[in-house]
């Protein structure tokens, strides 16, 4: 069986990875240092809370996003976009009290849109970096990459913010995309020039989306990463309940959250021999029924169980995410890939975001442990109809012409 370390043995793939994982550690430490700074600037809860939704908000325009990354060649929009962020991310030295506020958030907006971008096209660039039947191990050990970052930076930045201040925690961010973009300036890819685009921008946006309509098992798929996506968020919302259910303080939501990485990581690494011998469909619909079961657990009362809870959720939710960008990259045409790629992203994500404040909502009329039940039911309501024949004849659609002949 073809395994996933012979992409730690290519030259490109591994300084793509190596992208990923130096330009994630910065964006996962100012994800967290940007709502503590806005806090300890203002003492508002809620101009905290909106750090988050500026980064987020861009993905909302992720098909319009994705256009730019289909017009130009994708290595040097990489390496300009990293450098774009470097430069952006120094002028936060100048925010130093209230009225620099509106800097902060302008960044963390340009941020969040520099990073559809970004996305789209690193997506569409893998396709003609990696061979075809090691794109899941690639996307499988990006999500290892990212969910690892996800544990180590926050604690860091956190301790780099209390020692010099946050002003130190977007130096630190800015030096990663520097580092990044030296490492795409290294790769050895090539990448035909676009053609010129016909139409107005309007209907070259529109493309993306009328390829995801046009393809049955990629729509499904998608669809069915959205509505886990919007299941997650509602569950996310739930933590502290969760927590308070056994009699923790709410510090031991970190602890979960910290299971729940590792448990991410784990499968990262198991997806690429996965979805070759599950196909997409199955391997999304096994990862959202662990999910669902998972979360349903959720409301027993034991430290163990919740432990075991969270490893599983962190091994099921990324499952539908790389079966649905693998899906994606095999069947769609290259000068597509970034409006697609940015697209899937938009169904997919967005509703994580209205997920939670949906479990916002309802964390304190309804009973927690009513909503881990009804969200399980959910979970595996969604996973049932990607294990039905038209779902497993569909297999095959998610492999590239290439994969019947694995290196």
């Amino acid at each position: 069986m073809t395994t996933p370390w012979p992409l730690l043995r290519d030259r490109t793939s591994l300084l793509c990875l190596t992208g990923v994982v130096i330009s994630g550690f910065g964006t996962s430490a100012l994800w967290l240092v940007s709502g503590v700074w806005v806090k300890d600037l203002t003492g508002s809860d809620r101009l905290a809370a909106l750090c988050m939704l500026a980064m987020s908000a861009p993905t909302l325009a992720g098909p319009l996003l994705g256009t730019l990354a289909d017009r130009v060649r994708r290595a040097p929009l990489l390496i300009a976009t990293n450098l774009l962020l470097a430069v952006l991310l120094l002028t936060l030295f100048a925010v130093d009290s209230r009225d620099g506020l509106w800097l902060l958030f302008t960044v963390l907006f340009v941020y969040g849109a520099a990073g559809v971008v970004h996305d789209a096209a690193e997506s569409a660039l893998v396709v003609s970096a990696v061979p075809g039947p090691l794109l899941g191990d690639f996307n499988g050990l990006r999500m290892t990459a990212g969910e690892g970052m996800k544990i180590l930076a926050p604690p860091a930045g956190a301790a780099l913010y209390a020692l010099y201040g946050g002003p130190s925690v977007a130096m630190v961010d800015a030096v990663t995309f520097v580092a990044a973009a030296c490492l795409y300036a290294c790769l050895r890819v090539k990448e035909q020039r676009p053609e010129p685009s016909t139409g107005d921008w309007r209907a070259r946006t529109a493309e993306g989306a009328r390829h995801v309509w046009s393809h049955p098992s990629m729509r499904r798929l998608i669809m069915a990463g959205g509505t886990t996506m919007l299941c997650a968020g509602v569950n996310g919302a739930l933590i502290y309940p969760v927590v308070e259910g056994l009699g923790h303080s709410p510090a031991y939501a970190g602890v979960l959250y910290a299971v729940q990485g590792a448990g991410s990581v784990v499968v990262g690494l198991l997806s690429g021999p996965a979805l070759r011998r599950l196909g997409a469909h199955r391997f999304a619909a096994y990862g959202i029924a662990l999910l669902g079961v998972a979360v349903s657990l959720r409301a027993v009362p034991s430290d163990p169980v919740a432990l075991a809870c969270s490893a599983a959720i962190g091994a099921g939710l990324p499952a539908v995410l790389i079966a649905a960008l693998t899906h994606v990259q095999h069947q769609t045409p290259g000068p597509l890939l970034g409006r697609v790629t940015a697209t899937a992203n938009t169904l997919v994500f967005t509703p994580n975001v209205i997920g939670l404040a949906a479990g916002a909502a309802l964390v304190e009329p309804v009973d927690h442990r009513l909503l881990l039940a009804v969200l399980g039911l959910a979970l595996l309501a969604t996973a049932a109809p990607l294990l039905q024949p038209r779902a497993s004849a569909a297999r095959t659609d998610s492999r590239s012409p290439s994969d019947a002949n694995p290196a």
